[in-house]
């Protein structure tokens, strides 16, 4: 008869014939947090699995009557996402490429340790995890996910903020790297909180020139300046009674640091050329790539607008971090370019998944988007394999070293290294390359890279 133990986590069912086995198996496994089932025969494992389900089966080779490989090959063809590792004592190659052929992930042969069976577990749930994340979309619509796709506790985490903050009057600051998606959880803010019927209006700071940025953001009157032939009001008239969200707040001069200071003071405008403040009903979200308050110690952003805009903080979780969430983004966009150009969507090879899941991603999600639309267009079959990828991800993936690698390796390699190490921005990688930033930009598009000229947040 089968017996199920106390446990948490991934579920898995030991088959064994022998009652010390599956004792020593199932009590190691359970102090590791899986939720463990027992059974001593094939027949009483496939009654359990009719009526359960089940994460991961492990079970012996040789038992009586019938044997673990005649209950492996019934989990393949009757039991979905479910994965196997077999165990022997009497361990040969034949036995193990039969196993293999069959459908087990793992074969671990007797006497092995307790840290090789967790490994091989790891590495069997890990194999599983991956699979369902590359064909498993959350069902809930995307403005009750904020529009943030994710399972990973880091984007659980988010969501949980958001909600929190999103019907709040309080300024919110988010940070993060590049391409981590800034602005998708400022909207995400907005649009679930008391203000979602009115504007969201985005302002990228850094891509405005600083002679222009003061009449953009405050407006003007008729005869401000030469050329102003009508009154016009700037983005934060736009804004009135929604948010405004100041995007690369860390770009802004000294000089435009304190007219934002007193918009978030005293919650109104001058417009350029007037001496007459307007009140606006507004709330606030900036967002920066930068270290504020390292810029607050060298003295290039204000500290009093710094705690101004701090009361609360969000930060946006790199791309790495993120685990399967990798895979199920790669899902989305294959399948998002793939109906875009009329092609039939392809699957990944669990090596190239595992490349993508373990790539460093210095570029983040945006990075992401760009390299599965350049493999979408670019394969011509209906599976992408491990040479599909970009050459420098296979090789980057490798962290090995050694000597056998080209001169343009290395040198890749390094300069992702330093765009990692400052955010992925260009100017700050350009600088410590000691090339021009024109220089980089060029090779990073022999890269296959996003090297464009466009702002780095």
């Amino acid at each position: 008869m089968t017996r199920e133990l106390a446990g948490r986590g991934e579920r898995i069912l030991i088959v064994d014939d022998s009652p010390a086995t599956l004792e020593v198996m199932s009590r190691n496994l359970t102090n590791q947090g899986y939720k463990v089932s027992t059974a001593p025969s094939v027949l009483e494992a496939i009654a359990f699995l009719d009526e359960n389900e089940v994460d991961l089966v492990i079970t012996d080779y040789m038992m009586p009557k019938i044997s673990g490989l005649e209950l492996m090959k019934h989990v393949r063809e009757n039991v979905r996402d479910t994965e196997i590792i077999m165990i022997t004592g009497y361990a040969s190659v034949e036995g193990a490429v039969e196993a293999m052929k069959v459908g087990a992930e793992e074969y671990l042969s007797k006497p092995f340790t307790d840290e090789e069976l967790f490994d091989a577990v790891r590495r069997a749930l890990d194999k599983l995890a991956m699979k369902r994340a590359t064909r498993s979309i959350p069902g809930q619509k995307p403005r009750e996910q904020y529009g943030i796709l994710g399972n990973s506790e880091a984007i659980r985490e988010l969501r949980n903020l958001i909600a929190k903050v999103a019907s709040t009057p309080a300024t919110v600051l988010v940070t993060g790297e590049s391409g981590t998606g800034k602005e998708l959880v400022a909207r995400a803010v907005h649009y679930s909180g008391n203000r979602s019927n009115k504007p969201f209006v985005p302002v990228n700071c850094g891509g405005i020139p600083e002679s222009l940025l003061e009449s953009e953001l405050f407006g003007y009157v008729k005869g401000a300046f030469t050329g102003a032939g009508e009154t016009r009001g700037g983005f934060f008239h736009t804004a009135d009674g929604g948010t405004i969200f100041l995007d690369e707040v860390g770009e802004m001069s000294l000089t435009m640091q304190v007219k934002l200071l007193r918009v978030l003071q005293e919650r109104e405008v001058t417009m350029l050329g007037s001496s007459r403040p307007q009140k606006v009903d507004i709330r606030i979200i900036a967002a920066t790539n930068k270290d504020l308050p390292f810029l607050v110690q060298k003295g290039l952003f204000r500290e009093d607008l710094y705690f101004r805009l701090n009361i609360i903080t969000i930060n946006t979780p790199p791309l790495r971090e993120l685990g399967n969430d990798i895979l199920l983004l790669t899902q989305v966009f294959t399948r998002k370019y793939a109906e875009e150009m009329g092609k039939v969507v392809p699957s990944y090879s669990d090596k190239a998944l595992e490349i993508l899941r373990d790539y460093h991603w210095p570029g983040n999600v945006r990075e992401l988007q760009n390299t599965i639309q350049r493999l979408v267009v670019m394969s011509d079959g209906d599976s992408i394999q491990i040479p599909d990828l970009p050459s420098l991800m296979r090789f980057t993936v490798d962290r090995r070293g050694g000597v056998n690698r080209t001169l343009e390796e290395v040198e890749w390699e390094h300069i992702l290294n330093v765009l990692a190490s400052v955010d992925n921005n260009k100017s700050r990688a350009a600088e410590i390359l000691g090339i021009s930033r024109k220089t980089l930009h060029r090779k990073l598009n022999a890269m296959g890279r996003d090297g464009d000229e466009e702002s780095d947040d």
